[in-house]
This record gives C-alpha cells, sequence and structure tokens, in this order.
C-alpha cells in the first residue's frame, strides 16, 4: 500500500537532480577553516581599532599593531576576502567596517603648514636635523650628511662611545662649538650639536638620554629638546607611556617661548600618548609638509613599508619651508632634515 510518505532516501532525491536543488540554489563548500581564521582576525583588527576609537594606547600588543596602523588594512581585505569564499555575510560586513574605520584613521592627524608659508618674513631660518644611529653604527655617516647639509641644529639618538669621541673630534668641533652629548654610549647616549649658542640646560628623565637646552638663534630664544622614550616593547610599555608623558609636560610649560622637539619617539600619530604631546600645541613638521605617513623605521622595507616614529615638532612660530628624509649606511632609521623659518 502507498501512504504517501516516502523514504528519507526517497525525500533526498526528489529534492535534488544531480545532487543541484531543484531550487536552483547551487550551495558551495562553506570553508570553515577560512571562516574562522576570517573572524579571528577581525577580531584582533577591531580590538585595535576600539583603542584607537577611544584614544587609548591599550595593553601590549595594542602599542604595537597601531605604530603600523595603515598595514592593517591588508588583514582586513583578506579577512573580507575569506568571509566570502564561506558565504558569511555577516562576517563580509564586519570586515567592510574594519576597512572603513582604518581607511578613516589614515587621515593626517594635526593642520597642515599655511599656504603662505614661504612668503612670510621670518625673524630666522634654520635647519634641523635628527637621526637614530643604531648604538653608533651610523657615525661615519652622519658625519658625512652633516658636512654635506649643513644643519644648523642636530639630535642624535644612540651615540655611543665611538659616536661622542667623532661629534666631540676635530671635524665637526669648528662647525658646531656648542654640543651636549649625554648618556654614557649605547642607545642611552644622546647628543644636542649646534652652531648657536646653548643656555640653561636641562633633561628629561628616562631610561635613554633626552636633553635639552635653550639656544641663541640670531638674537632669539629657541627651546631645543632631544627625545627619545623607551620603545613600547612588551616589558617596557609602562615606561614607554611615562616618558611620552614627561615630553608632554616640556611641551605643556613651554610658554610663548619657540620649541623644537626633534628625535625617535617610538611613537607614531596613532599612538593616544604621542598624539597628546601634539595637543599641547605642537605641529609635526612631516605632516605639515604632507608627509605625515612616510615610514622611518625600519629602512630594510622603508619607504614602501614602515612607521615614522622620527619626528621633528615645532610650537606656533616655527613654520617649516621644506624638508626631507635622509638614509644613513648603519642605522635602521631615515634621518629627518627640515628647513625652518621662525616668525
Amino acid at each position: 500500500m502507498y501512504t504517501g510518505a516516502g523514504t528519507r532516501q526517497d525525500r533526498d532525491d526528489d529534492a535534488t537532480v544531480g545532487g543541484v536543488p531543484t531550487d536552483g540554489r547551487r550551495r558551495g563548500p562553506r570553508h570553515p577553516v577560512i571562516a574562522a581564521l576570517s573572524v579571528l582576525t577581525l577580531l584582533v583588527l577591531t580590538v585595535t581599532l576600539a583603542f584607537r576609537v577611544g584614544d587609548e594606547d591599550g595593553p601590549t600588543p595594542v602599542p604595537q599593531l597601531l605604530a603600523f596602523l595603515p598595514w592593517l588594512l591588508a588583514p582586513a581585505w583578506l579577512a573580507a576576502l575569506g568571509a566570502a569564499l564561506s558565504r558569511r555575510w555577516l562576517v563580509l560586513l564586519w570586515a567592510l567596517a574594519v576597512l572603513a574605520c582604518t581607511g578613516w584613521f589614515l587621515r593626517p592627524y594635526g593642520p597642515s603648514a599655511p599656504s603662505d608659508t614661504a612668503a612670510r618674513p621670518a625673524k630666522a631660518q634654520f635647519r634641523v636635523l635628527t637621526a637614530n644611529l643604531k648604538y653608533g653604527a651610523a657615525t661615519p655617516d652622519l658625519v658625512k650628511t652633516v658636512h654635506r647639509e649643513r644643519p644648523q641644529i642636530v639630535s642624535v639618538q644612540e651615540c655611543d662611545a665611538r659616536c661622542a669621541v667623532a661629534l666631540r673630534g676635530p671635524a665637526l668641533r669648528e662647525e658646531y662649538p656648542h654640543r651636549i652629548v649625554t648618556g654614557g654610549g649605547g642607545a642611552r647616549g644622546s647628543a644636542l650639536l649646534s652652531i648657536y649658542p646653548l643656555h640653561d640646560r636641562s633633561e628629561v628623565r628616562g631610561r635613554l638620554s633626552m636633553p635639552g637646552a635653550v639656544a641663541d638663534v640670531h638674537g632669539e630664544r629657541v627651546a631645543l629638546q632631544v627625545a627619545h622614550p623607551m620603545p613600547p616593547k612588551p616589558d617596557s610599555t609602562a615606561a614607554w607611556r611615562v616618558e611620552l608623558d614627561r615630553l608632554r609636560a616640556v611641551a605643556a610649560a613651554r610658554g610663548k617661548l619657540p620649541t623644537v622637539i626633534a628625535g625617535d619617539f617610538n611613537s607614531s600619530q596613532d599612538h593616544a600618548a604621542f598624539r597628546a604631546i601634539l595637543k599641547t600645541g605642537m605641529h609635526d613638521a612631516a605632516r605639515m609638509l604632507g608627509n605625515s605617513r612616510t615610514p622611518t623605521w625600519p629602512t630594510r622595507t622603508t619607504p614602501v613599508l614602515g612607521a615614522q616614529i622620527d619626528h621633528i615638532l615645532l610650537s606656533e612660530t616655527l613654520l617649516p619651508v621644506d624638508g626631507e628624509f635622509l638614509d644613513l649606511r648603519g642605522t635602521d632609521h631615515r634621518a629627518l632634515l627640515v628647513n625652518i623659518k621662525l616668525f
């Protein structure tokens, strides 16, 4: 007797013809592993962006990821592709939201230079060079560079014993009669060279040396400060925050004194601790010249890939006229040279 119920196999056969659903939809494989990897990637990126939105640097590994925020686009695109291949449409929407948020933060932070900068009359004009020498290894090329480029002020980080000897030697003594060399060498050592007299010497406390002084620039007082806080490694993130905050305090206490803070900040515009310095009214010279995303570290991948962690910051009465990033042999940082007008 036929009851109309049929077997399960009969129902399955009725639902498909040749393995294709009778409703016309071809159901491909869902790629669960790809979907899971996409979700995991998006979780990491979302947490990182959440701290960026909240104006915080967060715990490790967030500060390290924030340093390379523009390059988060690559894993976000891969996650979007994985979501599409696995037909996880909500995950795809999530990936597109992460891409949009990352793209939003790629905009330069802070104001650009006024278009009439070069045409305005100035009280003085001088050039500043900042360079991290990687334990002094780039000292010979630094000496060649300052002879060639003739900056009036040089901020040096990671100046070891041989670097200190070179900076005090006859090759530079005549050109830079005013100098501060501190820190005892290695990564701790720093230096400030100037053709102008230096007064009111100071030091920002940190594990790495950060000397400062006030220069007499053609009769105008200009505060100079070397920046070299600890890098945000897992075991030194707390020191990194504290030392960047001390640099922020120097910037905030400047009053009307024209101020230059130059060095290896070990932070980019995507770090809240660095933006806190800019919020005191300091301006990033590279940003003002239209180069806010030009990487300075590590040199083995720059200028294509990397992070801009070497900066020259200027207070309100100082404006950059032009600038360039320079490659020094022996170091993993690019140097930055900026021509500055004082108004």
